[in-house]
């Protein structure tokens, strides 16, 4: 099949994980024998959407990439005072206004829709990654009901899902890609339709990592860790993670366990020897920090499947995961590999027991692998994939 994913930003050094997983699955697309092509933004990061790459068009890994430059950067504080008013849910949200602030948003690239206008035809099917931004906005206003679309929301309940602009975008596309049961359980719940969807799922890489080169670069004494992966933002529930783990080192001194918090920091971050922060790693030594980890620790709220979570179960090692978030409790329910939990109690009795018996940690780690060769295998992920892109191309050719 020819197909163009839309996405906001693409590369192999974008850290994004709706970005990591659009590049992973168009790259295997075309080792399957598609034609894919991505269009996308110069831009590589979130925060401003600054241009930063060249506009044009190039190759990487086998996908022919479209890069169309940001029109205008976004403004932080234009931004932060629209979007307060979007998420906190006071006042009057009048649709007008709800554009402005997915302009606001960004990335803004008024080319984007002539671009979709000149080429959606050469593809059978243009599928759009993620639900938030204003390139999948734009894609589905543009060619929804001209072409075969296929939305990965990649959604979670958080404030902007509630904002009426998108009930427009969850109902356009012919079909839709979701990650997790939970996922679906929420579209049904928030827009009350039943979609056309698949819950296809993320695939993941199972080869065992070597743990030795990260802890020559950050940890050379050997002491456990209890590793956190992604941006350290409060947002993502980083800060409270630090806390419960002071906390727990305050009432557990004897405990010789480190936590390490491995990404970009984007809040302060006390100076302690027990807590190491690393900032941006390459790809080979986060995965041998993942492979040497006492255990993955996933505090955040928000997440559509975490594909972080299921990169640790492939190296055998349990996980500390937010119960409030459906995703995530519905992942450790379903492997047996995770511990979920709900405040401070509940994280130390959950990482006490852990440290306490590391036979259970490695017999969790054992049940996360087997969930991940059952469920997560790329090969059985893109087979679920194609059987939703065929049945979707084909029901619009005989329509």
């Amino acid at each position: 099949m020819r197909l163009c994913y839309v996405v906001q930003r693409y590369g192999t050094h974008i850290a994004g994980g709706a970005e990591q997983f659009c590049r992973e699955i168009a790259e295997r697309m075309v080792r399957r024998g598609h034609d894919v092509e991505v269009v996308t933004s110069c831009a590589r990061s979130y925060i401003d959407w600054a241009n930063e790459m060249e506009p044009g068009r190039s190759d990487v890994n086998g996908v022919h990439v479209h890069r169309i430059p940001v029109a205008i950067p976004r403004n932080s504080v234009l931004f932060g005072d629209i979007n307060r008013r979007m998420v906190t849910g006071l006042g009057v949200r009048p649709l007008r206004v709800q554009r402005e602030w997915m302009r606001a948003q960004g990335p803004y690239i008024p080319a984007l829709p002539e671009w979709l206008r000149t080429n959606a035809h050469r593809f059978d099917l243009v599928l759009c990654v993620t639900y938030l931004y204003g390139t999948t906005y734009a894609a589905l206003d543009t060619i929804a009901g001209v072409v075969p679309t296929v939305l990965h929301p990649l959604v979670h309940d958080e404030p902007p899902l509630r904002l009426s602009i998108f009930d427009g975008v969850f109902r356009a596309p012919d079909a839709l890609a979701l990650a997790t049961p939970e996922e679906l359980d929420l579209v049904r719940r928030r827009f009350r339709f039943e979609p056309d969807a698949d819950v296809v799922g993320i695939g993941v890489e199972r080869d065992v990592h070597d743990p030795a080169p990260f802890r020559a670069a950050f940890l050379p004494d050997g002491a456990p860790y209890l590793l956190y992966v992604g941006r350290i933002d409060a947002m993502k529930g980083a800060e409270e993670l630090l806390d419960d783990f002071v906390a727990y080192k305050d009432r557990n001194p004897v405990d010789d366990i480190r936590l390490v918090l491995l990404g970009d920091p984007l809040m302060d971050i006390p100076q302690r020897d027990d807590v190491v922060v690393t900032g941006f790693v390459d790809h080979g030594l986060r995965d041998s920090a993942i492979a040497g980890c006492f255990a993955l620790a996933m505090p955040s709220y928000f997440e559509s499947f975490s594909m972080v979570l299921t990169e640790a179960f492939a190296q055998s090692r349990p996980a500390l995961v937010q119960g409030r978030c459906s995703v995530l409790r519905g992942h450790a329910e379903r492997s047996g590999a995770a511990i979920p939990y709900e405040g401070f109690a509940e994280f130390e009795s959950a990482l006490s027991m852990l440290r306490e018996d590391p036979g259970l940690a490695d017999a969790m780690g054992a049940k996360g692998r087997a969930y991940v060769e059952r469920e997560y295998q790329w090969d059985a992920v893109l087979d679920r994939y194609e059987r939703l892109l065929a049945r979707t191309a084909d029901v619009r050719a005989s329509t």
